[in-house]
């Protein structure tokens, strides 16, 4: 996979006259796993909606490898390289998990023969190919993560945007969570994460950035902020550690 880049400039909102996103720009590159953390109502959530499509930006440019996508909606932005992962369960539960993964398969243009082949390669290397043919309702929550992943791997995303992946998982699934990012991380696909679990977050993260009142209050290396005084204040806690 050739080197991309999701470039974020100035980003700001407004919700019945409150300013929710003031400035906000970060950037992401290929391969790289960024977090996007900060406390309840400083307008983490809207920024990252603002990117996946979700919220209309007010101002500001988002770019992907240099061609702007601030206006465009989910799916366009979806066709151009930018997978979303929802909190919320995404996959078909009336289906199987082959053909959950097969329905977005079969709008990539592939033949019938390479679409099966792409099929089997993406249920081997998220660890489904035993469950192709389970129904997606009969799924555990980490089995439907790895089938909801595949499913996004199927339109070869050059960055995949991640909503609140930790949440209300287990231990066992968290350590499942973070080998799927690594794994995402692996094939050169940048992930953006946005999370209430900041400690998990931090752990897998490349770089981080923390928002405060609307605004980047700092961005850099996990170890970075927890060492920043500012960010311990503001969001961390005295006695928070890796």
């Amino acid at each position: 996979m050739s080197d991309s880049r999701l470039t974020v400039r100035s980003l700001k909102k407004t919700f019945k006259k409150r300013t929710v996103v003031k400035d906000v720009s970060l950037e992401i590159a290929s391969g790289e796993v960024i977090g996007l953390l900060g406390p309840n109502g400083a307008g983490k959530t809207t920024s990252f909606y603002m990117i996946v499509g979700l919220i209309a930006a007010e101002a500001g440019r988002i770019e992907l490898d240099g061609t702007e996508i601030t206006h465009l909606p989910i799916h366009k932005r979806a066709r151009m390289g930018l997978g979303y992962l929802p909190q919320e369960a995404s996959i078909f539960r009336k289906m199987t998990v082959a053909e959950n993964i097969r329905a977005v398969l079969e709008i990539s243009g592939l033949k019938s023969e390479e679409m099966e082949g792409e099929l089997a390669l993406l249920m081997d290397d998220l660890n489904i190919a035993h469950l192709a043919d389970t129904n997606a309702m009969a799924l555990s929550g980490g089995e439907r993560r790895r089938a909801e992943i595949a499913r996004a791997l199927a339109s070869r995303p050059r960055f995949v945007l991640l909503d609140e992946p930790f949440a209300g998982v287990d231990p066992i699934a968290v350590i499942d969570i973070q080998k799927i990012i690594a794994f995402l991380k692996e094939r050169g696909i940048g992930v953006l994460i946005t999370d209430h679990n900041v400690r998990e977050t931090l752990r897998i993260c490349d770089r981080a950035y923390i928002i405060s009142d609307g605004k980047v209050l700092a961005s850099g290396l996990p170890d970075e902020l927890v060492g920043n005084e500012q960010v311990r204040r503001v969001y961390l806690g005295e006695h928070f550690h890796l």
